[in-house]
């Protein structure tokens, strides 16, 4: 249990003298400037959409749902820049030229070091390499109240942040202490970020006790207002140890541990508004957002404001020729709302060309949500 930095290594000893224990945990928060570069040699990088590095664990904030601060700490624990720029290089030398995940909970959590130090340091790298990978990762809604940190990290080459957003309704926020999202403009804070060339991927949840009857058709509302194609809305859980979970014992309305299947439609406790209607309301809200109406009309939403920093021209490959070809036979012709792809492509080629590709990549993830989604 806790930081492997710290239990592994004991329980590895004592495996290794045949005599292991059934339980290995700390009370102690592990040094992660001392954490190893990850041995690459062992996975099979073809088999990989995407590589994982780590700059920093903990969270600023404590947000009465989430269980980051709980198993991190609030304390943001950062590794220092030469860390970051071993691991990419490391990741370089294997031949690694695509995506790479920074799987921080919040990577803005400490802005100093990062506008500092390790972002500057990462922009140098990336440019001497004739920037080998794109660069995704979560952050909190504060950063649009920085232009400089966007900047900087669109420079480095971030083309995606996904952000907790969880809800529209400020009563909401204020119940579960999301206070970096209280009293601001949500969709212009998104709209600001993207504008600097960062696609948002956006968390919601609905469940909240002060969630309205009318929350289904603003969330709904909210999202199509800010171009958030990716939008990930699941129910309110309460995961064991956190802030909600202890308040739903107490209140004695808390049925069972979470399940940790986000698209079960299961919810660990007794829900103030009523279960069927909360049940109901979250379907379709699914539903809606992704029908290709909808879908397609926020793809065209995102392109009209997004301003992508083109650092290098698209390489072309095979693979996506054939991805294109198969989108058009499977949404283009078979597909029932093959108007809006038809729409969005023609819409993009006239309007937004340099954004073609990026429109027939969001197309095909839209073919993917509806099949995750289609018994909703």
């Amino acid at each position: 249990l806790n930081e492997a930095e710290i239990t592994l290594p004991s329980f590895l000893k004592d495996l290794k003298e045949g005599s292991p224990k059934h339980i290995y945990t700390s009370d102690q928060w592990a040094d992660i400037k001392k954490t190893p570069i990850p041995l690459w040699e062992l996975a099979d990088m073809k088999k990989y959409a995407s590589m994982c590095i780590q700059y920093s664990r903990g969270c600023p904030f404590n947000c009465e749902f989430c269980d980051v601060t709980l198993l991190f700490g609030h304390k943001v624990r950062i590794k220092t820049k030469d860390q970051i720029l071993a691991e990419l290089e490391n990741l370089y030398l294997r031949g690694w030229r695509s995506g790479v995940f920074i799987v921080d909970d919040n990577f803005i959590g400490n802005k100093r070091e990062l506008k500092k130090e390790v972002l500057p340091a990462m922009i140098d790298w990336m440019k001497k390499r004739k920037h080998p990978f794109s660069f995704t990762t979560q952050v909190s809604i504060n950063l649009s109240d920085d232009e400089e940190l966007i900047q900087l990290m669109v420079q480095v080459g971030f083309n995606a942040v996904f952000v907790g957003i969880e809800t529209p309704n400020e009563e909401s926020l204020a119940e579960c202490g999301k206070i970096q999202n209280q009293n601001r403009d949500l969709i212009a804070c998104v709209k600001k970020i993207q504008r600097f060339g960062l696609q948002v991927q956006g968390g919601f949840i609905v469940g909240f006790d002060s969630d309205p009857p009318s929350i289904f058709e603003r969330l709904i509302e909210f999202i199509q207002k800010s171009g958030i194609v990716t939008a990930m809305v699941g129910l309110l859980n309460a995961p064991r140890g956190t802030r909600l979970y202890q308040r739903l014992v107490k209140e004695d309305r808390l049925l069972k541990d979470v399940s940790g299947d986000n698209t079960d439609l299961s919810i660990n406790f007794i829900p103030k508004m009523n279960y069927e209607a909360l049940i109901s309301g979250y379907k379709r809200v699914l539903r809606t957002i992704y029908s290709p109406k909808h879908y397609y009309e926020r793809i065209q939403t995102l392109l009209r404001n997004f301003k992508p920093l083109q650092k290098k021209k698209y390489q072309f490959h095979l693979c996506y020729l054939k991805a294109f070809v198969k989108s058009i036979w499977l949404l283009g012709i078979r597909g029932k709302g093959r108007i809006y792809y038809w729409k969005l492509l023609f819409w993009s080629l006239f309007k937004r060309p340099q954004l073609f590709p990026l429109a027939v990549t969001f197309a095909i993830y839209g073919f993917h949500f509806r099949k995750i989604f289609k018994n909703y």
